[in-house]
Formats: structure tokens, sequence, C-alpha cells
């Protein structure tokens, strides 16, 4: 699943979704499979919310193949597709290979330069991926 608007000067989710869909998919994964009814009373507790808007909404998400929806009676009960960690390393992933592909080695150094700031777990990640790719050579 790719999400075509990456929105650089917002924060968490707002980066991949417009306010209202974020708040929604946080939402879904904070209680799993929910109604729409269930999420407006969520949503109403922070601020009212018209049903028709939150259906909207829900409804785009299942478009775009981030939410998935299911019938239970006369209900549908709607979930995401990935979980928040899955959704999050499938776009970073998506992210990095469009970067990689359009700036190249620019991007591996700027990555390079930014582990200076990084724990080290995650350098001796690093380490460890960079003697795998050397013996796959």
């Amino acid at each position: 699943m790719k999400i075509w608007k990456f929105k650089k000067n917002e924060s968490g989710l707002n980066r991949f979704f417009g306010p209202l869909e974020a708040k929604i998919m946080d939402i879904l994964w904070s209680n799993c499979e929910m109604t729409i009814k269930d999420v407006q009373q969520v949503l109403d507790q922070e601020k009212p919310m018209n049903f028709n808007t939150v259906m909207t909404v829900m409804n785009r998400l299942v478009e775009k193949g981030i939410l998935q929806k299911r019938t239970e009676g006369r209900s549908y009960l709607y979930q995401p597709v990935q979980s928040r960690v899955e959704f999050l390393n499938t776009q970073s992933k998506e992210m990095t290979n469009e970067l990689m592909d359009e700036f190249g080695n620019a991007v591996v150094s700027h990555m390079l330069d930014a582990l200076e700031e990084a724990d080290d777990d995650l350098v001796a990640k690093l380490e460890h991926k960079i003697k795998e790719l050397k013996k796959g050579i």
C-alpha cells in the first residue's frame, strides 16, 4: 500500500494522513475492529463529529487499501489492513527506496551523517547488515 502524499512539515501519522484520517487510524490501531458508530463515539469525546463525515472518511480509507471492512449482521466492522508498526515500516521502506532511486549516494551519505546521533544498538545492527551484504558479494 502506497501513500501518495507525504507531508514533511507534519509529524506522526499526520505525515501520511489528513487530521481526521490520522485520528481514525489511531483509534482503530488501539481498538482493532470497530463500527463507524463506535469510532464516532470515541471522536465525540474530543469534539462532536458528524456520523456521515466519519463514514465518508472511513470508506475512503477502505478505498485506499488502508482499512478493510466486513459485514456482521446489519453493521460493517472496520479494521486496519496492517498494524501500526507494519504500516510505518512499509512506508519508511517505500520512502527510502524512492529516495535512493532519485538521489542515490547523497541519501546514503546523509543517512550515515545521521548515525552520529543514533544509539549504539542501531549502529551495531547496521554493522551486522553491512557484514552480511559483503558476504553475499
